[in-house]
């Protein structure tokens, strides 16, 4: 085996703190998706899309990686192979756990992304309708660096060129309802990877994989990564 591709989804941040989008309690339970994550709710709303941002972007200041995103970490590390590590989270525990290769395709809170210039900044802190971009200083045209629904997720090539190439495919923490990740264990298995689920309950996407783990990630995600380390 030479090349192991995951993907991630907020399944694996939970135990961090970090609340799911479409769980019973999940984000989109309190807040109207329409309302804060669209191009059009920003062209309504930019005030109320930026404080929405700015207190999950908050939040990263207070939470910790978990024991699965530390064991991604060294299975990169100690792997003989390559591993790619595609990620459905806009937060930065992957890479406060110590993973490089990593694929964002869903975008990341710590960023802006200027529209009049196209260059993306990293953004620590709050952003308003007053914020200027860092490279070409233009005011008001700075949005959340976060792929919103009818918007094409990044790295959309580089993501399938790796599946391409996958000797082992691992879905994590994912509810196989977004598309386009939740096709991708299709794309793995056609190329002929070994394709795997660890997941707290059964997926949507279930049924795909070859192979099936439930349990919480911090348990069965440090497991597995030790079965693959020891071959």
């Amino acid at each position: 085996m030479n090349s192991i591709v995951i993907l991630t989804g907020a399944g694996i941040s939970v135990e961090s703190g970090i609340a799911s989008f479409r769980d019973a309690h999940g984000i989109w339970s309190k807040f109207d998706w329409r309302d804060y994550a669209t191009p059009d709710a920003f062209a309504r709303h930019p005030a109320r899309v930026y404080d929405f941002y700015n207190a999950r972007r908050r939040q990263l200041h207070e939470v910790k990686p978990n024991e699965a995103h530390y064991a991604l970490a060294r299975l990169e590390r100690e792997f003989s192979g390559s591993v790619t590590i595609i990620t459905q989270n806009v937060d930065d525990l992957h890479e406060t756990a110590g993973t490089k290769n990593l694929i964002h395709m869903h975008g990341q809170l710590r960023s802006a992304l200027c529209r009049s210039c196209g260059a993306r900044s990293p953004w620590l802190g709050d952003m308003t309708i007053d914020s200027r971009c860092p490279s070409c200083e233009s005011p008001g045209r700075l949005r959340p660096d976060i792929v919103w629904f009818g918007e094409m997720p990044y790295h959309m090539d580089k993501i399938y060129q790796a599946l391409a190439t996958a000797d082992l495919f691992i879905a994590i923490g994912t509810s196989g309802a977004v598309y386009p990740a939740a096709d991708f264990v299709e794309e793995a298995s056609l190329n002929g990877a070994h394709t795997v689920m660890l997941n707290l309950e059964p997926s949507e996407n279930a049924s795909a994989f070859h192979e099936t783990i439930h349990g919480k990630a911090t348990d069965i995600v440090p497991e597995y990564v030790e079965k693959v380390l020891r071959g």
